[in-house]
C-alpha cells in the first residue's frame, strides 16, 4: 500500500517528463479508424510491433520526416515521435502542416521553410543545429527534398558534418511506381520539368532515349501541354501510366500509350498534383548501336533544332556509342 502511494505521489512529476516526447498508445488508438484498430489489435496478439522509444529526448540533428500525401493513416509511429520530441519543425506550408500535427495533438513549435526563404533560413538553422538541437523538416506531402525544400539543406549540414536523419515513409513517385505495371527493376525519377521550352525539349529528348522508366511530376493544369511534348519526344505508342490523387477518395490510374492519353485528356481538367510514368526505350544497351542508328538520331535531334554538340551530347548519353565516335559521324554528316 505505501509502495502505491508513493507512485502515485510520483506520478505528476512523471507526467511532466513524459509529455516532452512519449506518444501515448491510447492516443494512437484513438485516432485509428475502427476497422484498422482491430487489425492492429489482432497483429499485436501475436508478433506485435515495436513501440515507439521510451520518453528521451532526440539526439541533436537534421531529422527528415516524409509525411502523407494524402492519407493520414499513412503517417508512421517514428515520423509522429520524432515530430513530438524536435526542437522545431520546419514546414513547407504551417497553415497546411498545422493540420496534421493538430490531428496528431503534436505541440512542437513550427517554422516556415520554403523556395521563397530557405537561403534566408538556412545560417540561423544550421546555427540551432550546432547548439545540439533537433530539428525536423517536413514537406506539405511526401518525402522532403524529393522535389521540394530539402535538398540544400541536407547538403550544408553533410558538409559541416551535422547528422541527417532520414524518417523514411510515403512518396508519390514509389506509390506510383509501384502499382503503375511498368518496370521497377531502373527507372529514373525527373520531377518537375524546366518551364522553358528548350529546357523542357531537352530533358524530354534525354529521358525518351533512356531505357528507365521515366517519372514526373506534373501540375494539373500543365497536364496536356506535358502530354504534347512527351508525345513529340516519345512518340504516340510509348506506354505510360498517369496517376493520380494517389491515396485519396478518387485515387485514379489511367494506363494507354501517350498518343490515348493526349486524347483522354485533351479536355480534362483534372485536379491535384499529377505522377506520369512512362516506359523506357527498348533498346539493347550491351551492343554497339549501328552507325545508321546514329545517323537516324543525330538527323532527328538536329531536324528538331539542337546544335551539332547538343545533338552529340544527347546521342552519346542515351546509348553505348563513344562521344568521339559519334562526334566524328556528326562532323562527317553536317560539317562544323
Amino acid at each position: 500500500m505505501a509502495s502505491l502511494l508513493r507512485l502515485q505521489a510520483l506520478a505528476p512529476a512523471l507526467n511532466v517528463h513524459r509529455s516532452r516526447c512519449f506518444l501515448s498508445p491510447f492516443h494512437l488508438a484513438s485516432v485509428a479508424t475502427a476497422p484498422l484498430a482491430r487489425r492492429l489489435s489482432t497483429a499485436a496478439s501475436t508478433n506485435s510491433p515495436e513501440p515507439p522509444a521510451p520518453d528521451s529526448d532526440l539526439e541533436s540533428g537534421l531529422y527528415l520526416v516524409a509525411t502523407p500525401i494524402g492519407n493520414l493513416e499513412d503517417i508512421t509511429l517514428r515520423a509522429l515521435r520524432v515530430l513530438k520530441c524536435a526542437t522545431v519543425i520546419l514546414s513547407e506550408d504551417t497553415r497546411h502542416s498545422g493540420k496534421l500535427l493538430q490531428h496528431y495533438n503534436i505541440k512542437t513549435p513550427l517554422l516556415s521553410f520554403h523556395k521563397f526563404n530557405e537561403r534566408e533560413r538556412e545560417p540561423s538553422i544550421l546555427r540551432r543545429l550546432h547548439e545540439g538541437e533537433a530539428v525536423a523538416l517536413i514537406s506539405d506531402a511526401g518525402t522532403p527534398g524529393i522535389s521540394d525544400p530539402g535538398m540544400e539543406l541536407a547538403r550544408l549540414c553533410a558538409a559541416e558534418k551535422i547528422p541527417v536523419v532520414p524518417i523514411p515513409g510515403p512518396s508519390a513517385a514509389i506509390a506510383a511506381l509501384s502499382a503503375s505495371g511498368l518496370p521497377s527493376n531502373e527507372f529514373t525519377f525527373v520531377g518537375f520539368l524546366p518551364k522553358h521550352g528548350r529546357s523542357r525539349r531537352d530533358r524530354l529528348e534525354i529521358s525518351a532515349r533512356e531505357a528507365a522508366t521515366q517519372i514526373f511530376y506534373v501540375p494539373p493544369h500543365g497536364i496536356h501541354q506535358f502530354l504534347v511534348d512527351a508525345a513529340s519526344s516519345f512518340g504516340d505508342s510509348r506506354s505510360c501510366v498517369i496517376a493520380r490523387e494517389i491515396t485519396k477518395l478518387h485515387e485514379e490510374f489511367w494506363r494507354g500509350t501517350l498518343g490515348e492519353a493526349n486524347e483522354a485528356f485533351a479536355t480534362r481538367q483534372p485536379k491535384g498534383e499529377i505522377t506520369v510514368l512512362i516506359e523506357g526505350q527498348l533498346i539493347s544497351v550491351d551492343e554497339t548501336p549501328s552507325e545508321d542508328f546514329l545517323e537516324h538520331e543525330l538527323r532527328e535531334l538536329m531536324t528538331k533544332g539542337h546544335t551539332l554538340s547538343a545533338a552529340v551530347k544527347l546521342v552519346t548519353e542515351a546509348t553505348s556509342a563513344k562521344k568521339k565516335d559519334v562526334y566524328a559521324l556528326a562532323l562527317r554528316l553536317f560539317g562544323k
